[in-house]
């Protein structure tokens, strides 16, 4: 374990990340105030679907959350200068990490690689070159770093993509429904538009998913197929960025590929007027059994985290139950409504809800077909009403479909869910799994 985790290696690979990382950062903090991100998920809600149990976390009232991702901007710039890089970095992952379980209406999984990312990060000597931290002494300069941080981003990344590629493995990926329902949107496309229409482009893009995902670590580990799978990375994840729009990850990715290329070659194209570091020596660092707990710990977190829905009965792509945390990206298409109606204790009478006087048309979209969103709005107009001096009962008639199936209820109607529990780790009862 000592010749893997605690042995001297350039540092290039790290030093380079942070500068990308901060960059991207800073895109995607200010990215989302120019793009209309922030008010529209943030601001004009007058609710907010957190994660259950956290209804602490609300969005900054007025224009707060402008001056709050603004902030998350600043903090970008002082990562990719290396300018008090760990007061910066923590800070961006304590606020990056708080944002992210503030909503879920604009769920992506990047966004949790970025908590997971930054996280990493604030543990790792990534400003000990190339930063204004080394120049006005605020840390020494190094030109090494001990190897258990490439093996650390590694296996998340094994982790990351390997879940993402087993997920594919049912039968609407298979035969090609799913790429079919996600291309359909992109018949507008100039020039391609009509090209990604085709059956034989959509297979190519289910399979090529499925071997891409679950190959890439590997090839890229093994030197004689680097260089290829690298191109190949290129154009995957350029593809990505043009047609499925799904923000800085593509990039985040290729950046990624710094610590699977030797040091020396980073040092060359990026430092081209500096010596070879001498990583002859082993590493002198005393919690060597700390460090290698704490990186098995977090790696078997990461390895658990996307199997919990596998001990919950159910299909997932139906029931959400264990969905999210779990690298299951893009593999469902989701539409459908719900009708909520509310009946105050002691009156017989029944009342629909208009929706659209407590949510925006986003998050009554994002909301069709999650059952933890349903309950969290039936919680939620229990506590309005609450306020009013009435008990109610909220029941709700819903009719999802997944990609492109029949319609169905996964909510059963006659469930009172302003008083039921939600349980994170065993089946709702009251969500249908008998499809």
């Amino acid at each position: 374990m000592q010749k893997i985790l605690f042995y001297k290696l350039d540092n290039s690979p790290l030093i380079i990340f942070r500068i990308i990382f901060g960059l991207l950062i800073i895109l995607e903090s200010w990215g989302a105030i120019l793009t209309g991100w922030v008010h529209k998920t943030l601001i004009a809600p007058k609710f907010t679907f957190n994660f259950i149990n956290l209804d602490f976390l609300q969005p900054l009232p007025g224009n707060g959350m402008y001056w709050y991702f603004a902030i998350m901007g600043c903090l970008g710039i002082g990562v990719m200068l290396g300018y008090r890089y760990k007061l910066s970095i923590i800070s961006f992952t304590i606020l990056w990490t708080t944002v992210y379980l503030m909503q879920k209406s604009s769920y992506n999984n990047h966004y949790y690689l970025l908590c997971l990312i930054s996280t990493l990060m604030c543990f790792l000597p990534a400003n000990k070159n190339l930063s204004l931290d080394v120049k006005y002494k605020h840390t020494t300069k190094s030109d090494w770093m001990p190897s258990w941080i490439k093996w650390l981003i590694i296996g998340q990344l094994f982790i990351v993509y390997t879940y993402a590629s087993i997920a594919k493995f049912y039968p609407d990926w298979l035969d090609a429904t799913v790429a079919s329902n996600l291309m359909a949107r992109k018949k507008h496309f100039f020039l391609v538009g009509e090209l990604l229409q085709q059956k034989w482009i959509h297979y190519t893009i289910a399979y090529f998913g499925i071997i891409f995902d679950g190959l890439i670590i590997p090839v890229l580990l093994y030197k004689k197929t680097r260089k290829f799978a690298f191109i190949f990375i290129v154009f995957f994840h350029l593809y990505n960025s043009f047609v499925l729009h799904i923000g800085i990850f593509p990039y985040l990715a290729l950046a990624f590929c710094l610590f699977f290329f030797e040091p020396e070659l980073i040092r060359k194209i990026f430092y081209p007027k500096s010596k070879k570091v001498n990583t002859s020596s082993a590493v002198i660092f005393k919690p060597k059994l700390l460090v290698t707990i704490s990186i098995g710990i977090w790696l078997l977190v990461q390895s658990f985290l996307p199997l919990r829905h596998w001990i919950i009965p159910g299909d997932v792509l139906w029931t959400e139950e264990g969905h999210r945390l779990s690298w299951r990206m893009m593999l469902r298409s989701k539409s459908g409504y719900n009708k909520f109606y509310i009946n105050e204790v002691g009156i017989n009478s029944k009342k629909k809800i208009n929706l659209k006087e407590y949510l925006t048309s986003k998050q009554i979209r994002a909301m069709s077909g999650k059952p933890d969103m349903i309950w969290q709005f039936a919680q939620h107009l229990k506590k309005e009403f609450e306020k009013k001096g009435q008990q109610i009962e909220v029941h709700v008639i819903n009719k999802t479909r997944v990609n492109g199936s029949s319609k169905k209820s996964i909510i059963n109607y006659k469930t009172d869910l302003a008083n039921v529990k939600w349980n994170y780790w065993k089946h709702n009862d009251w969500i249908v799994i008998d499809q």
